[in-house]
């Protein structure tokens, strides 16, 4: 099964619509509020696909995360927001999977290490003077 998503633009053809709505009217003087310099001179680049093509690809992209609706999950829906495939498989690796909550210290310290880099990093790109790994529910 091929797990590489293919871009919308990629399956774009020009002239493909999935729903045209009648332009409606602008006044000319509603851009005024803005400086030239920051309108748009020409149409914006999106893709042109079918109705069809944006509910595939769409439903395409929503698989490749876990689908809870799909598979079972033995968590509450509350803790079902958003887990790529990739921070599912770390959460598989050995090391994370069979490390006892009641662990000792000194038997946790790579363990620890991940934590305390993932909360440098978060505050860092944040700017935040402290963030929590704690999990929201669940």
């Amino acid at each position: 099964m091929n797990r590489e998503a293919e871009l919308i633009f990629d399956i774009s053809k020009a002239g493909r619509r999935a729903f045209s709505q009648a332009p409606k009217p602008v006044a000319d003087d509603c851009l005024s509020d803005f400086p030239v310099a920051l309108r748009r001179q020409q149409k914006p680049l999106l893709p042109e696909v079918s109705e069809l093509q944006v509910v595939r690809h769409y439903t395409n992209l929503s698989s490749k995360n876990f689908a809870i609706d799909k598979q079972f999950y033995p968590l509450g829906s509350c803790t079902m927001k958003y887990n790529p495939r990739g921070a599912n498989r770390a959460a598989m690796l050995p090391g994370f999977l069979k490390r006892h909550p009641l662990a000792p210290e000194s038997h946790s310290q790579g363990y620890l290490a991940c934590l305390f880099e993932l909360q440098e990093f978060l505050k860092e790109v944040t700017g935040m003077k402290g963030v929590s790994l704690t999990p929201m529910a669940g």
